[in-house]
């Protein structure tokens, strides 16, 4: 079997949960990276839902791909599904991504399905920052995944404005209420 690879645009990114061959800094077109999920468990619940990351159409996405070896590609397949699939709100997908190296490859990512319940669709800053201001689910305050996801983000040296802007519009509104 091919080595294939894997794009990743939130948590995969720094926590992958697979083994892979090489990792390398990318971006996927006809997608960007947006909290475009209604989140009921790990960031709300259903009364007051969260919003976490999916990957939605239009623009482009800054993010790191894997490339895995052929012999575990049934095993990181998987797990992925596993991971990402648990509620069928991401669609497996084959992308085109550049690589940081210049290469174009084709890489297995996880695309939110625009017709499921929780598809949130594209919502502006401050009604994402109010929905992340005020959700707590089973893992934890909803601001907490955003800061912590920005903070990821900043560490490996991408930008992403949309996403930055949700994040100081959260802590503005947080510093109001005080």
């Amino acid at each position: 079997m091919d080595e294939f690879w894997v794009f990743g645009y939130g948590s995969l990114m720094w926590n992958p949960g697979f083994t892979f061959e090489e990792r390398l800094p990318a971006r996927a077109f006809g997608f960007r990276r947006s909290l475009c999920v209604w989140s009921y468990v790990h960031r709300g619940t259903p009364d007051r839902p969260g919003l976490v990351l999916g990957l939605d159409r239009g623009g482009s996405c800054r993010g790191v791909a894997f490339r895995v070896s052929g012999e575990n590609r049934e095993d990181v397949l998987d797990y992925l599904r596993r991971r990402e699939l648990v509620t069928n709100v991401y669609l497996e997908k084959i992308l085109p991504v550049s690589l940081s190296d210049g290469r174009q490859v084709k890489a297995v990512g996880y695309v939110v399905d625009r017709h499921h319940v929780q598809y949130a669709g594209a919502l502006e800053i401050e009604q994402a920052a109010e929905i992340v201001r005020v959700s707590v689910g089973q893992s934890g305050p909803n601001d907490t995944y955003v800061f912590n996801t920005l903070a990821h983000l900043k560490d490996m040296g991408i930008r992403d404005h949309w996403l930055e802007g949700v994040g100081a519009a959260v802590t503005a509104r947080a510093q109001a209420a005080v």
